[in-house]
């Protein structure tokens, strides 16, 4: 049984049901590839949490194929999926290997940030690994756009991303409990890749492949995926 609130009650299951009009279709088509290339480098024992996994897609994909995963929402539940926030985990110290946190930091206030990566860091055992998406308010196209007009591009609605920062923030508050292992950028927001973004989002995903290839240092982009380690205890 399925069960559903917040966006999951307006919007259904759009992860699993990509629309091709979706703005972020190519960057989340990006991102996903990106982590399934992570994922796939660790072994079936592993054991992951994956918080924030909304209808479970992830979890539902890997566990089919003999992966030790778990996944936690606030807003879904189903057979993949537990009911459950990041502010209080209710699982024990040290139980995790890896856990993932994608498009999640963003929709929480300042303070709540700062209690979930405590939250984490306390159930990832020594030496385990953070897999979390970051999204960066001073990516390039926000950035000319302030020039200009004194106006942030954000990465969503103020309402929705309420704790959307520039991505040196993110970074600074990651490293009070993790060492970063490795870091990329997603989605280079040059004017003419963001306006075709934006218009015809199902047409230009080769065109973000290839910019995301050659052109994406993390600090210009819309998206940073950053690995971490737990800092031992």
């Amino acid at each position: 049984m399925v069960e559903r609130s917040g966006e999951y009650l307006e919007r259904g299951d759009y992860h699993l049901e990509l629309d091709p009009n979706w703005v972020y279709l190519p960057v989340y088509l990006e991102k996903m590839v990106r982590v399934r290339k992570y994922l796939d480098a660790y072994d079936k024992e592993t054991r992951i949490l994956d918080i924030g996994c909304g209808e479970g897609a992830l979890v539902k994909e890997y566990r089919d194929r003999g992966f030790d995963i778990v996944g936690l929402d606030i807003n879904y539940e189903s057979e993949y999926v537990i009911r459950g926030s990041v502010l209080n985990l209710e699982f024990s110290d040290k139980s995790f290997d890896l856990i993932l946190l994608l498009d999640v930091i963003e929709h929480l206030v300042f303070t709540d940030q700062e209690i979930a990566l405590q939250e984490i860091a306390r159930v990832l055992r020594p030496g385990g690994e953070l897999l979390i998406s970051l999204p960066n308010l001073a990516h390039l196209a926000s950035r000319f756009f302030f020039i200009f007009t004194g106006k942030l591009i954000r990465t969503s609605t103020p309402e929705r991303h309420i704790g959307d920062r520039p991505i040196a923030e993110h970074m600074q508050l990651l490293k009070k409990h993790f060492e970063i292992s490795k870091r990329i950028g997603i989605f280079p927001t040059f004017p003419l890749a963001s306006l075709f973004t934006y218009w015809i989002p199902s047409k230009v995903i080769l065109w973000h492949k290839l910019n995301n290839k050659l052109f994406a240092y993390p600090n210009w982009c819309f998206l940073n995926l950053v690995l971490a380690k737990k800092i031992r205890d």
